[in-house]
């Protein structure tokens, strides 16, 4: 895949990130939520922490850890889209995490935290508040995991063939 391709995807999963986020901001308050279906609900909620609130009840410090993390990482992906561009799967995967990678990085440093408002639900489990950067994040390392099974299974049907 072009790397200005990997780039144009990474836009698109950082605009409509940040889009959404503002959106979410500036209709709802903190806290309010708006039931859409039986199972999934409108809510404005901040997470200062990682996946799954981890380390959000910390003094602060996370912010720049998991900023520092999030940079590290986006410039290990621009490395990775240059230099496999020649597998597309791959590439598409990767653009998918680097913009929400980028998304998430954008909250952390101008706001100190992510903002979340998707609340998918059973009853009364809920599970974690996301974003459409955090979307973008799982769908990309699902279809990273699929591309490494697909390669893997290639590469044993190549070896039976070779014996």
């Amino acid at each position: 895949m072009k790397l200005h391709i990997s780039f144009a995807i990474t836009l698109i999963i950082l605009v409509l990130d940040l889009v959404s986020k503002y959106w979410v901001e500036s209709t709802l308050e903190f806290g309010q939520v708006i039931p859409l279906t039986g199972f999934f609900n409108l809510v404005l909620t901040y997470n200062p922490g990682a996946a799954f609130s981890f380390l959000s009840d910390q003094s602060g410090w996370q912010r720049w850890f998991l900023s520092g993390v999030a940079g590290s990482a986006a410039l290990l992906i621009i490395y990775l889209l240059n230099r496999y561009k020649h597998e597309k799967l791959f590439c598409l995967s990767l653009s998918l995490i680097l913009g929400g990678a980028l998304g998430n990085l954008y909250d952390r440093i101008t706001l100190g935290h992510v903002v979340d408002f998707l609340d998918f639900y059973i009853g009364a489990y809920h599970w974690p508040a996301f974003n459409v950067a955090d979307s973008a994040i799982c769908v990309g390392a699902v279809l990273m995991i699929y591309e490494s099974f697909r390669k893997d299974k290639a590469e044993n049907i190549q070896n039976k063939i070779k014996q």
